[in-house]
């Protein structure tokens, strides 16, 4: 399953709730203002890293860029563009946007 964060983990749970309720292998896609979470030295930087173990995380190139953080991604997530994307929602049976 194809998990799509948009919401920064300082506003919204949504991240946390992925984290804590997901179960087997899957995929977290950070986009829009989810990207935040992929950050290094922020709070959620440690639990990202824990959840690498379950989860790949993938985060949207062009929305780092667009908040000026594209230079300071957790090591161990994997940055994509539109075309990665739209593979990611292709190749996962299933897809779920959290709010």
């Amino acid at each position: 399953m194809l998990h799509i964060i948009n919401k920064s983990p300082l506003d919204r749970n949504s991240l946390d709730t992925v984290l804590t309720t997901a179960v087997g292998d899957g995929a977290i896609l950070l986009i829009e203002d989810g990207v935040y979470a992929a950050t290094k030295g922020n709070a959620y930087e440690p639990k990202l890293k824990a959840a690498m173990a379950k989860f790949k995380v993938y985060a949207l190139q062009a929305d780092l860029e667009a908040r000026g953080i594209a230079d300071r991604v957790t090591d161990g997530v994997t940055t994509v563009d539109y075309a990665g994307f739209v593979d990611l929602v292709a190749n996962n049976k299933t897809n779920q946007s959290w709010l």
